[in-house]
């Protein structure tokens, strides 16, 4: 998995009516775009530092729609 600062990370939910979650990446802290990344959820603001699981999808700048 490799993301750069700007990209989505789109959060699948692990459990039945878990909504999927994205995050906007705001700091690569792993070597060449790897995790672990600072991350800030769209939904409540939140920000963490995380290393995604294979639940996980980069969306790169260019594939996802920004809504304004």
């Amino acid at each position: 998995m490799e993301a750069t600062v700007g990209d989505k990370l789109l959060v699948h939910g692990r459990v039945v009516g878990q909504h999927d979650r994205t995050a906007e990446i705001l700091e690569v802290l792993g070597d060449h775009g790897n995790p672990p990344y600072r991350v800030r959820f769209d939904d409540d603001g939140h920000e963490a530092v995380m290393s995604p699981g294979p639940d996980a999808v980069v969306r790169h700048k260019g594939q996802f729609k920004e809504h304004h």
